[in-house]
């Protein structure tokens, strides 16, 4: 089954307290995994930060919340223990505990206002256009489902723009962004080599580190909506055993087919295709072509710094 949202997870989490003792979160969390019958996948799946996983950052925030209505209380961190207004909860359990349960509780009440958190509404003529993420995900997901969607929207619009230069700006885009990804040594030497031969669908060389110890193969194609088969990618690497080259790189602005996916992850010479949409977001780690409009930093608890000597 998915893993449930944080409010499926608030009346079970407040059940598994039900003997006043103090547990660890991390032991509540594998229990709520086993009631819950998750999979191996699933408990195991990351956050897109990569520093938690899904199912542990969502019984932390059902945590927070019963927290903050005084149903559960934080011994320490990463523990949880029955409050007194918790076992009245539990005496007469309802069928399910969510915000809007808790906005019966003043402290859920203050921290929702201080917070600007949305709770849900009640039922009107016209659906909300609040999205369903917004009301079911925890903050760090709906951070980061935004975050995916600006990045989506940014790497269409950055490659419109892209299929939209001229060969050679094309070629210049290539060198730039493989020298910020580190190749190259510096702009002007990977300048003086890309574009240069094109010769036996080759169109240049470029040094693998600063020092030149070894060099990759390019070719760079800005075809706007020729998907690259097949031929092509044979063509190129034909050209790499002509050179006894053991690398290449093959850059376009459109698509490959299957074929030619497959064909390159099944030969010895090592060929790594990038097509329109990972141009993007490689133009984007790399801050080619685009610009820094905001940065926003998720801070945390440092327990280490409260620790008495």
């Amino acid at each position: 089954m998915p893993i449930p949202d944080y409010q499926t997870f608030m009346l079970p989490l407040l059940q598994c307290c039900s003997d006043e003792h103090t547990h660890r979160m991390r032991d509540v969390t594998c229990t709520l995994s086993d009631q819950f019958e998750l999979s191996e996948e699933e408990r195991t799946a990351l956050l897109p930060s990569g520093k938690q996983t899904i199912v542990a950052n969502r019984v932390g925030w059902a945590k927070t919340y019963l927290s903050k209505a005084g149903l559960l209380q934080t011994p320490k961190r990463g523990y949880a223990a029955l409050t007194t207004e918790g076992k009245k909860v539990l005496a007469s359990p309802p069928e399910k505990i969510d915000k809007a349960f808790l906005e019966q509780y003043k402290t859920f009440q203050t921290f929702v206002t201080q917070k600007n958190i949305p709770l849900p509404k009640k039922p009107v003529a016209h659906p909300s256009p609040i999205p369903e993420y917004a009301l079911n995900e925890t903050p760090e997901e709906m951070i980061q489902e935004g975050y995916k969607q600006i990045r989506s929207a940014l790497a269409e619009e950055l490659l419109e723009k892209i299929k939209g230069i001229s060969a050679a700006s094309f070629e210049r885009l290539v060198v730039e962004l493989l020298v910020a990804m580190g190749y190259g040594g510096n702009l002007e030497d990977a300048g003086q080599q890309l574009g240069k031969s094109g010769d036996e669908g080759i169109d240049g060389v470029i040094k693998e580190d600063r020092l030149g110890l070894d060099v990759i193969y390019i070719q760079a194609k800005r075809w706007k909506d020729t998907t690259v088969g097949r031929p092509e990618i044979q063509k190129f690497v034909g050209a790499l055993q002509g050179k006894r080259a053991r690398k290449g790189v093959f850059i376009t602005a459109s698509t490959y087919s299957k074929e030619a996916i497959e064909y390159a992850a099944h030969i010895d010479t090592r060929v790594i295709l990038i097509d329109g949409e990972k141009l993007a977001h490689l133009m984007m780690d790399s801050g080619l072509g685009v610009s820094t409009s905001a940065v926003y930093e998720l801070k945390q608890l440092d327990t280490d710094y409260f620790e008495e000597e």
